[in-house]
């Protein structure tokens, strides 16, 4: 499970130490991608295949589900963490999120997210700063 909110660096041969914290949940190695909010999504593989099912499911006839998969897809990078916990991220990733230098990872419990800082703070004032969004929120039925 990942949980949490961290400022790191990504170094200038492009690697991201992954959190102490979130180590030991992708040492078997983990899948880097383009998240939906010009982010970097990071799933371990098995939450990579379990989403990967999902998407692979989608029809090939809707234009929408053609798009996602590319999203998902067609950037996608798959790596194993070193032994100080650094991941290359490549250099498309990096440019589609503008990452350069220090960055926010963040825990969603099952996946993790790698912020522009600048973006991630515009995000949390938006869901932070919203009221509004609680009612939209109580209809997702939680």
């Amino acid at each position: 499970m990942f949980l949490g909110e961290f400022v790191h660096t990504i170094d200038e041969k492009g690697r991201l130490t992954v959190p102490a914290k979130f180590r030991d949940g992708l040492a078997t190695g983990l899948v880097v991608t383009r998240g939906i909010d010009r982010c970097l999504a990071i799933y371990s593989v098995d939450e990579w295949e379990q989403m990967a099912e999902k998407v692979s499911a989608l029809p090939m006839t809707d234009r929408s589900a053609r798009a996602f998969r590319r999203l998902v897809f067609a950037g996608a990078s798959d790596a194993v963490p070193d032994k100080q916990g650094r991941v290359l991220i490549p250099p498309n990733l990096r440019e589609y999120a503008g990452l350069d230098g220090e960055v926010i990872v963040t825990g969603l419990y099952t996946y993790i997210e790698v912020w522009n800082p600048d973006a991630w703070g515009e995000e949390r004032e938006h869901v932070e700063g919203n009221d509004g969004n609680i009612e939209e929120w109580a209809a997702l039925g939680i």
